[in-house]
């Protein structure tokens, strides 16, 4: 009987929508990618001979970025994932040479050898096993409106990795087809005995900003927060688009002169949410000199600047502005304009972490003549940093 080889499969494919800002399997947790966490896992039990290989399943997109960061001590292959959790499981599938294979999830970085080993071992003599835990809240049933009570000593929760022989789980994902959760679910739809393995509780899956914040608690790391202070000054002239937070103004007799759309809310914004990250101003990443920044479209120099500081681990948490402006009476805009910066700055499920004021020039100085307007706004991000423990 030809010996049983195994590889590890991490599933990154999601796109962590309700964690919001970048997918976390993509995150820096104590400096370390989410997926990273496992894939040293993987590491240590190919040092021990037990796992041959390292399958990661990423999106097309991130491919580049991932094989960058795989200084791993263990052959290691990149897969494209699909639109559904299963098909990115069987493009890993296709793409991994072990007979047996674990299968992982990206969001859950604290497995333990421990637990890898005895999934191994119980699927030897079992051909298949899973990481189960009893649950310790009371357990309702919403059926059609009405709420009923289950004995939660009934059900389970499973975890990850999840191990199988390989060609069989291939059958049981094609026959039950692409719209599982688990590979489980596929298995036991195919008939398939499995073998339950007690996991522990700290291998949780980050899905809610919860999670987040209790995963960066774990590895140590602290809380840290930083304000950031943004100014912008734009000449009003005939001839010019009004533009400010991204809402173009109808009917103004004059617009803000600049070399790109002189959004002055926006580059307001962009440059608070800079310096509180530590980051060069707008005027350093988009320079005036650069004919390829003229009239560009504020919004996308915004995604820019979030994408940048998100990927450094940054949250948005607040950003206030005020905007000195003698005409015209731009009071009845101000909901429109918060919604409107609000939609690119927000992170999801969190409501709205932005807010706007409009003071006249009271007909003082060169705001009052009408000459020009003025932003100030300061931002405020946080993040969990190892290094400032």
């Amino acid at each position: 009987m030809n010996r049983e080889t195994w590889s590890f499969i991490i599933v990154a494919g999601g796109t962590g929508a309700r964690l919001g800002g970048i997918p976390k399997q993509f995150r820096l947790l104590d400096g370390c990618p989410v997926w990273k966490w496992s894939a040293k896992i993987a590491e240590e039990l190919c040092k021990d001979g037990m796992v041959g290989e390292l399958v990661i399943v990423v999106p097309e997109e991130r491919l580049a970025e991932v094989k960058g960061q795989c200084d791993l001590k263990i052959p290691t292959r990149l897969a494209v994932g699909g639109t559904t959790r299963s098909q990115s499981v069987m493009n890993g599938l296709k793409d991994s040479c072990g007979s047996h294979v674990l299968v992982h999830d990206a969001a859950r970085p604290f497995i333990t050898r421990e637990l890898c080993l005895e999934l191994i071992r119980n699927t030897a003599v079992y051909g298949a096993s899973v990481p189960l835990i009893e649950s310790s809240d009371s357990l309702k049933r919403l059926d059609s409106g009405k709420l009923t009570c289950v004995d939660r000593k009934e059900f389970l929760r499973a975890q990850t990795p999840q191990a199988f022989e390989k060609l069989p789980l291939i059958d049981a994902i094609s026959s039950f087809g692409f719209e599982g959760t688990d590979e489980t679910e596929a298995w036991i739809a195919s008939g398939r005995d499995i073998f339950a393995t007690e996991g522990p509780e700290s291998n949780f899956k980050i899905t809610t900003k919860f999670d987040w914040e209790v995963a960066s608690s774990m590895t140590g790391c602290i809380k840290i927060q930083r304000t950031g202070y943004g100014f912008d000054i734009h000449q009003l002239v005939k001839g010019r688009k009004l533009i400010l937070a991204g809402v173009e103004i109808e009917n103004a007799e004059f617009g803000l002169l600049g070399h790109s759309d002189a959004d002055i809310v926006l580059h307001t914004v962009m440059d608070a949410i800079l310096g509180a990250a530590g980051l060069p101003d707008i005027g350093t990443l988009f320079p005036a000199s650069d004919a390829k920044w003229k009239d560009a479209d504020s919004r996308e120099l915004l995604n820019t600047v979030i994408s940048k500081v998100r990927s450094e681990g940054w949250n948005i948490d607040w950003v206030d502005v005020t905007l000195q402006a003698q005409s015209p009476n731009l009071g009845h805009m101000i909901p429109i304009f918060i919604s409107s910066v609000a939609s690119f700055i927000s992170e999801n499920g969190r409501g709205s972490n932005f807010n706007m004021k409009v003071k006249s020039g009271e007909n003082c100085g060169t705001v009052g003549r009408n000459e020009c307007m003025v932003c100030h706004g300061v931002a405020t991000l946080s993040k969990y940093d190892w290094n400032q423990g």
